[in-house]
């Protein structure tokens, strides 16, 4: 081991976050790139934009949870979460080599459109990240200690991360996402393939008893649907939108969207309205468990509702020829205003994401972790989903210059910082160190299946709305929803102190 791993130093910290920055880098690529690539060059709308997008998530279902769950109980090449960091991050940097040569792919095959390459394109690279997401998230809770060990390796995970996710913007945006995704190409390879070796994991992981490890190998599904029931609604209707998009039924209704609404709404609410106080540890760690995907969910929908379909409402709402040169908008050339429009459109998405990336990589270890300390951890991170919340509904009324979506976008960032830093600390205390990797890949489908749902069914929704400001309404209600329901959770009562004597989630 070496010695800064046996200390925990900043520099170990920051090794530590580096394949999850590759994975997060390669994430950033496709959000900057392929709503943009699909929407000018192949002239695909918002639903079948949408259904592209339905690749990850899909892909996630599958991979995160049973990668994690293998992960948790294998060991080769000298490491259990390793072996899969290695081969997610090599396929994931080929599966970037694809995205700029779609419709190139598309023609050698013969193909009429873009769409069938373009969802296996996606689903290729989703599954690559998925591989390996799980294990660079596992990785830190297995060689960190719960309290603020596990704190500071989850913020910092942001930090390197969300600085290099806002280094992919910027590429994007100054030379182009074509450029951006050969160079994610190298990062995705050096990240993924050289820092595992550097970090030693234990050969064994602690389960709750010894007498318990054979039940702990056993891969019960009745006990993981109960586990997730507070997403039934979201999965259901996963299942029936997936239906109608591969069989071609059209419904003229929209009683399935009400049905599905109602289920989620139940279930949510009777989960966070199931009292921790009094249960056995186990049992309220389930019930604390499940509490965080109710909450975790609803932030997703907003966030991926915002990836997804900004470039929309900036077509619609932004004055792009007035930021065009004056001699291209004058020329009438078609061709060449409608090149120079998308290039302008592309730069104000990517120069946003930065912006909310630049935030996003300032605050978990500076600001959050330490504001973490002091008031708590969930207070802390429902806090920053309501001024996320506010930003985007300010957004959708006043975004229509790029000075101001991209100051707008710097105060969404707060709460884009603690989305991806603070729940992963907050739920891995709630989970067997042994199941860590499963768990973590069952936290994941508050954050695949929300995703579906913005694909398949939002996306109908704001392909109909003539006013593409509804985009970020509905961004700030599933913020606000999702800060709402954060708060009604308790910080974890069987924390463990840090070895300063001060608890992260101490509200004192």
């Amino acid at each position: 081991m070496l010695d800064m791993q046996r200390k925990l130093t900043k520099p170990f910290y920051m090794m530590l976050s580096l394949p999850s920055t590759a994975m997060g880098f390669a994430l950033s690529i496709q959000i900057a790139a392929l709503s943009w690539l699909l929407s000018t060059q192949h002239n695909l709308d918002i639903h079948q934009i949408g259904i592209v997008w339905a690749a990850g998530p899909v892909a996630g279902i599958l991979g995160q949870v049973i990668i994690g769950f293998i992960s948790d109980k294998v060991w080769f090449w000298n490491g259990r979460r390793r072996p899969f960091i290695l081969i997610g991050g090599f396929f994931a940097a080929m599966s970037l080599l694809a995205l700029p040569n779609i419709g190139v792919i598309s023609d050698s095959l013969g193909l009429e459109g873009v769409m069938g390459i373009a969802i296996l394109v996606a689903l290729s690279l989703d599954l690559s990240v998925n591989i390996s997401f799980n294990p660079t998230r596992s990785i830190i809770a297995d060689v960190t200690e719960e309290g603020k060990p596990r704190t500071l390796g989850y913020t910092w995970m942001q930090t390197v991360s969300g600085t290099f996710g806002m280094l992919a913007y910027l590429i994007g945006a100054q030379v182009g996402n074509i450029t951006l995704i050969y160079v994610g190409v190298f990062i995705v390879l050096a990240f993924s393939l050289i820092p595992p070796f550097f970090i030693e994991e234990p050969r064994e992981l602690e389960l709750k008893d010894e007498t318990d490890e054979p039940e702990s190998r056993k891969f019960d599904f009745m006990q993981l649907m109960k586990d997730i029931k507070p997403l039934w609604g979201f999965l259901g209707y996963s299942i029936y939108a997936s239906y109608l998009h591969l069989s071609g039924v059209t419904v003229e209704s929209n009683i399935g969207e009400l049905i599905a609404f109602v289920i989620t709404l139940f279930f949510v609410f009777e989960t966070l309205a199931t009292r921790e106080e009094g249960k056995p540890k186990e049992e309220a760690d389930h019930i604390g468990f499940k509490k965080i995907l109710a909450a975790h969910s609803f932030s997703w929908i907003g966030v991926q509702t915002m990836f997804v379909f900004t470039y929309a409402f900036l077509q619609e709402k932004m004055p792009l020829m007035e930021l065009i040169p004056e001699s291209i908008a004058n020329s009438g050339n078609a061709e060449a205003i409608k090149t120079e429009t998308d290039m302008v459109l592309g730069q104000i998405i990517s120069y946003s994401f930065a912006v909310l990336n630049f935030v996003g990589a300032l605050l978990p270890a500076f600001v959050l972790g330490p504001l973490a300390n002091k008031i708590g951890r969930i207070k802390t991170h429902s806090y920053a989903l309501i001024i996320m919340a506010v930003a985007y509904g300010i957004i959708g009324f006043m975004g229509t210059t790029p000075t101001m979506m991209y100051l707008l976008m710097a105060v969404a960032g707060i709460g884009w910082a603690s989305i991806i830093s603070l729940p992963f600390a907050i739920m891995s205390e709630r989970v067997e160190q042994g199941k860590m990797g499963l768990y973590m890949g069952l936290f994941n489908l508050s954050v695949v299946l929300p995703q579906l749902v913005v694909s398949l069914g939002i996306s109908l929704f704001l392909n109909r709305v003539e006013d593409k400001s509804m985009i970020f309404m509905v961004c700030a209600v599933s913020l606000a929803i999702s800060a709402i329901a954060w708060l009604v959770i308790k910080e974890n009562p069987h924390g463990q102190p840090d070895p300063a004597g001060l608890s992260v989630g101490d509200n004192h």
